[in-house]
């Protein structure tokens, strides 16, 4: 399996920025998903999670709120809309698929990543 994730760039302190995660061969879409970060100098930090049907979510501290995680099971695809950007949420972005259906913030959950998509927030 093989995650892209997309949709990071340059984005001012207040703005917004969707990222999508789409998984190749489509999945069964029977694992939950997660966003983590990392930023330069950090280690890496769990972002949001989502359950296999989409009907449990999970978010860290830091992005409750502001941050939803969503996802389509048809396109075998995750979403994070990120609203009300600070200049901490800069960091690269990984997605991730867990090994089971339902899942947290523990890395150690996920089985397959993705290569990351930069988000920069000026201030």
């Amino acid at each position: 399996v093989q995650l892209q994730a997309s949709g990071g760039g340059l984005v001012q302190a207040g703005g917004s920025l969707k990222l999508s995660c789409t998984a190749s061969p489509r999945t069964s879409g029977n694992n939950a998903m997660g966003w983590f970060r990392q930023a330069p100098g950090k280690e890496r930090e769990f972002v949001a999670s989502i359950s296999w049907n989409g009907g449990s979510t999970v978010y860290a501290d830091s992005v409750k709120a502001r941050f939803t995680v969503s996802r389509d099971r048809a396109t075998s695809t995750v979403y994070l809309q990120m609203n009300s950007l600070k200049s901490e949420d800069t960091a690269l972005y990984y997605c991730a698929r867990a090994r089971s259906s339902f899942s947290g913030s523990s890395s150690r959950d996920y089985i397959y990543w993705g290569q990351g998509t930069q988000v920069t927030v000026s201030s």
